[in-house]
Formats: C-alpha cells, structure tokens, sequence
C-alpha cells in the first residue's frame, strides 16, 4: 500500500505534476525567504553584541618624542568569555605596541595581549573588568558543505557588517604568514574584506564555528576561516601559557623527489622526501649528524613526503624527545636519532 506524506506549512502549493506517484509539496518562495532571513537576523542579534572592533597603534620609530602612529591598522575579534578573553587573529595584534577595542555601543578600551600564534594566525587579548556579551562557541566536526554561514566584522571600519553565504567546503589548507599550513580551515562565500581579520564565523543557531581570516581579492566568495576546534585548542594553550610550544630540528630544506631505484630497493612508500639544503649552527640536526644532502623520507616511524608533513610531527610533544629521522645518503638508507629543540617564535 502506497503511503503519501502531507507536510504542512502556513503556505504551500502542489505540483502539478506528481513524481513517483506521489504529490510534492513544497514551501512558497517568500515562505523560504522568510526563514532564511529570519536565521540570519536571530544569529547576527546574538552574537553581535560580542563582535568588537579592534584598533592597533604602532610608535613612530623615526620620531624622537615615541609619539604613536593613531591608528596604525584596525580588524575584528569577539568575547568568548565573560571576563573579557578575546579571540582575533594574529596578523591584526602581531607586533603592535597599543591595543584597542571599540564595543557595538562606539566605548573604546585599551586591550592587552595575552598570547599569539602566527602559525594558525590566532591571537588572544584581553580587556580589563567583565563583559556580559560573550558569543556561544559552536563546534566544526558537524558541518556540512552547503550549510548557512554567516560573517560578523568590521570591513574598512564599518562596525558589525553582517554577510551571509554558504560553507564551500571543509579541510581546506591555508599557508600562515610564518609559512607553516594551517589545517582543517572552512571555505565559504559569506563575503569578507580587509577588517573582517578575526570576526566570527556563525551557523544559523548563533554558534561560532570559526574564525575568519582571509579571502582571495582577485576572485569572488573565495574567503577562508579558522575552524573554531582548532581555535579553541589554540586559545587554551595561549590563556594558559602566553604562547603554542613546537619544536623544530634546524633544517632549510626543500621538497624533491626520491629516485625510484633508492625507492624500489629499501621498499619506500615514498615518491619525496626532504633534501637537506643547510643546517643552522648548533642545530639538532647537525648535532645528530646530519649532512647537506640527505634526503629526509621518515620521522619517528612515520613517511615524510614534504616539509609541510615534517611540521605536522614537530609539536610541544617532541620537544626533547629523541626520535629518529630516516634519510637517503648517497645510495645508502641510514637511521639518525635526533632530540628537537624548542622552537623561539620572533614577532
């Protein structure tokens, strides 16, 4: 026995013709249009209480009195807490010597930084005394592509610019400007533009689900945001410690393939490897003996086809643990062991 589903709505009409045998019925235009909007205006009312503005001074290195330059650059941030902790990224706050927010109301507030990282582009600062509007942070596991998107933020300074779209997809990769991947970025057409660095990324409950931070100028609704699980990993080791721990070996390198004889003989999965190009003094590479031009293939067991891959391994978790790193030396495979170093960030 066939069975035929009604939904009802406040407004609808049936198709004229039936597909499988069966009546479709689907909501009036104005009906979508409606929903849609109404998504929109419930999500930016309630996070946009938390968006700021964020204002930056530099001094003027050339003046003898230190007189700042007012103001230097300006982006976005919002409160994710009720104590005043607020996320932006990292190339809005790094190397600046003042610190503003402007609230929706137009108040203005000095800000302190409280930690930064360039390799996610994500930053953290700090207003003193409480502030009740804080967004609701969401999580990225569950996104779909095609799902709403909305964006909050200041573009050329006009405060709380709301735009809306579409997450384009999921797992994209984007190169920080310390030339580091950030991985597990959201791609979306919701509109950005220079001031929206920084400015929440919202789903239609008002849940922030990233962190927005660039977009493509010479196409259109190409814009990229942080995913908010990676910036909530991120904010709680700056909160805590001021700043993210990773380790490095002291390596210049550069991405070459592996010849496919070597490959054949010591049963490589690899078609690259790293080559060795340089070493920097007292390194851990060039303690551990490694020599320009070898061909870095593994890490700790695990293959290593690029650099990108090699700084996927070098976290807080290898700093001073002696793993060893699997390189091609002439013909010859050789297993090294190597302790990385803390890795000093300069802003």
């Amino acid at each position: 026995m066939q069975e035929t589903f009604e939904f009802l709505t406040a407004n609808t009409i049936v198709n004229d013709a039936p597909v499988g045998g069966s009546d479709i019925v689907r909501p009036m235009d104005d009906e979508l249009l409606d929903a849609y909007s109404n998504a929109v205006i419930w999500a930016s009312e309630k996070v946009g209480p938390a968006v700021v503005k964020i204002e930056v001074e530099q001094k003027n290195r050339t003046a003898r009195d230190g007189e700042f330059q007012s103001p230097a650059g300006s982006g976005s941030g919002f409160v994710f807490t009720p104590d005043g902790f607020i996320l932006t990224n990292s190339h809005v706050v790094n190397g600046v010597d003042r610190l503003y927010v402007m609230r929706q109301d137009g108040s203005r507030q000095a800000a302190d930084l409280v930690g930064n990282d360039p390799d996610t582009d994500l930053a953290v600062i700090r207003i003193n005394g409480p502030w009740m509007a804080a967004a609701n942070l969401g999580s990225s596991q569950s996104l779909k592509v095609g799902q709403l998107a909305i964006a909050i933020g200041n573009p050329f300074g006009f405060q709380t610019t709301v735009t809306a779209g579409v997450i384009s997809a999921l797992g994209r990769s984007l190169r920080a400007r310390s030339g580091r991947l950030i991985d597990d970025v959201i791609q979306t057409d919701a509109a950005l533009n220079p001031g929206n660095s920084g400015g929440p990324l919202v789903n239609s409950r008002g849940e922030v689900i990233g962190v927005n931070t660039a977009m493509i100028q010479a196409a259109q609704g190409l814009c990229f945001a942080i995913a908010i699980d990676t910036a909530k990993f991120i904010a709680g080791r700056l909160i805590r410690d001021g700043r993210i721990r990773r380790s490095y070996i002291g390596v210049a390198g550069q991405n070459v393939p592996v010849r496919r004889q070597i490959a054949r003989y010591y049963n490589l999965p690899n078609d690259n490897g790293i080559l060795v190009v340089s070493m920097d003094d007292d390194s851990p590479a060039k303690k551990a003996g490694l020599e320009p031009g070898d061909i870095i293939v593994a890490f700790a067991g695990e293959r290593i086809d690029g650099i990108d891959e090699l700084h996927r391994f070098l976290t807080e978790d290898s700093v001073g643990r002696r793993d060893l790193v699997t390189v091609i030396r002439g013909n010859q495979k050789l297993d090294v062991g190597i302790v990385p170093l803390e890795r000093e960030l300069v802003n």
